[in-house]
């Protein structure tokens, strides 16, 4: 069970594990039932606009000074944060990579973390970071929380269960989740070995864009994001409690769970969201609309219509539009994009580009469909062409995406990719039908 969810917006819920345990009435008593603790837990400034400001208020059975003793520093090597400089010696380029492999030995969710590229400043909290996860084994009694930045998850190998303080969400390949800057949570893998994609958004939090003239429908919809029902863990057993804080890590060792919650309310929670609930919209004439059309949630940065972090999708479609060519033209965009494939086909790239692999096109930096997809779309007949069997998104950013040295010296990293143009050849030949043979 879960409530419908409108990310940025300020809804604001409650939800009891057992009855009466959270607090009616103008007044929050002085003995909260049961025994619990009252705390709330901000992810605003406390002064924030009512739009924006995001809190909640937790009953938990113990608070959270009792969740945390004597830090020791722990080491996470391959979880890199924004700036991250000079990491490698790779030059600049148009780049892609293969899906990174599951390791062998025991790997966690956390552990299991991989940065592929860094952007911004963490400290400032602006930008983001690019990660692969990848984990063969439950986080039993480990848990963990980021005061960095919210994490964007999106599966595409193997479903993952977020064991977090306010509830349980179970999320598959096909599904995103949303886990807020400070929420305590572990990782359970609901189906064997995973692997999947991680934004890390060091800025404002994520919210559904505007739609501007589209109106009142279509793209994402309020309904569809869905945050759980409360849940609580008593379990007085070891545990350990690790964080990220300004890009270090630390640890300390607990005597019970921290995952204790048994009542909440508020509007600073996780949720999830079905990407295939997603309404495109598109072309319906002619032309190719811009890929911000596509956009399923927005981090907004201090200038209007410049986001701090774009989640963009390019879902099953029609593709309808005459005399139009129909993949995304060459471009060189002041956003830089990061892009990975959940399932099928990209239909800019149909070799080369496969489900759980990555492309990095850096600002200003030209790319677009390789030879053979420029090939295909500029002769092919059109008629309405349903494009299916496809889930590709972006992770689009408003600075310049820095890679790290994972993946620079990777061995999934594809040193031929720049050969995906080679084929285009010289049409100009000064008349006007020019040279389509």
């Amino acid at each position: 069970m879960s409530f419908s969810y409108m990310p940025g917006f300020g809804n604001d819920f409650e939800t009891e594990t057992l009855p009466g345990s959270l607090p009616q009435g103008r007044n929050s008593p002085q003995r909260p039932a049961y025994g619990l603790y009252a705390e709330q837990l901000s992810g605003s400034p406390f002064t924030a606009p009512r739009g924006t400001n995001g809190r909640s208020w937790l009953y938990r059975i113990r608070p959270s000074v009792k969740h945390t003793g004597r830090f020791h520093q722990f080491d996470l090597p391959q979880w890199k944060t924004a700036p991250c400089l000079d990491d490698h010696e790779l030059a600049l380029g148009q780049l892609r990579w293969n899906p990174v492999q599951i390791p062998d030995e025991p790997t966690d969710f956390v552990s299991g973390m991989r940065t592929m590229t860094t952007a911004g400043d963490a400290l400032g909290q602006s930008g983001m970071a690019a990660h692969i996860y990848v984990a063969n084994r439950d986080m039993a009694d480990d848990h963990f929380f980021n005061a960095d930045g919210e994490l964007l998850i999106v599966p595409q190998q193997g479903g993952v269960r977020f064991v977090t303080e306010m509830g349980v969400i179970e999320v598959e390949p096909g599904e995103i989740c949303v886990l807020p800057r400070g929420l305590v949570f572990k990782v359970e893998l609901m189906a064997g070995p995973a692997r999947g994609y991680v934004c890390e958004n060091y800025g404002a939090k994520f919210t559904m864009p505007d739609r501007g003239p589209i109106g009142a429908n279509c793209l994402a919809n309020p309904r569809d994001f869905k945050t759980p029902v409360a849940w609580f863990e008593e379990k007085e057993t070891p545990c350990r409690l690790i964080v990220k804080w300004c890009g270090k890590f630390h640890t300390t060792e607990l005597g019970h769970s921290p995952l204790d919650v048994v009542a909440w309310h508020g509007n600073y929670a996780p949720y999830k969201y079905d990407l295939a609930t997603f309404s495109p919209v598109g072309a319906i004439l002619f032309d190719h609309p811009d890929p911000s059309i596509f956009t399923v949630l927005t981090a907004p940065s201090g200038e209007e219509g410049t986001a701090n972090v774009d989640f963009v999708i390019f879902p099953p479609r029609w593709l309808v539009a005459e005399n139009t060519f129909r993949p995304p033209w060459y471009h060189r965009n002041i956003m830089s994009e990061f892009m990975g494939l959940i399932k099928g086909q990209y239909d800019a790239k149909e070799e080369g580009f496969v489900p759980g692999g990555v492309s990095l096109h850096n600002l200003m930096l030209a790319h677009g469909p390789d030879a053979p997809g420029f090939e295909k779309a500029s002769k092919t007949e059109l008629k309405p062409q349903k494009l299916d069997n496809t889930m590709a998104f972006m992770f689009e950013t408003r600075f310049p995406q820095m890679l790290t040295r994972f993946a620079a010296e990777s061995e999934a990293r594809q040193d031929n990719y720049i050969d995906c143009w080679a084929g285009l050849k010289k049409r100009f030949n000064g008349t006007p039908e020019g040279d389509w043979s």
